[in-house]
């Protein structure tokens, strides 16, 4: 590990405990799971959009 990672990781995750690192990586799992169902959903409007635009 470099000494500019090490520093890095001490900047974010130094002064916590583990759980508060428990809970940052559950909080940050589930903004990523949330992310993804936004990006889904939204790929979904966006194709019902252009279904109902096109001209019968």
């Amino acid at each position: 590990m470099s000494s500019a990672s090490f520093y890095k990781w001490r900047a974010k995750y130094g002064e916590m405990d583990a759980s508060l690192m428990a809970r940052l990586k559950e909080l940050e799992g589930e903004n990523r799971r949330l992310k993804k169902m936004y990006a889904e959903e939204r790929l979904k409007s966006e194709l019902r959009k252009e279904a109902l635009e096109k001209k019968w």
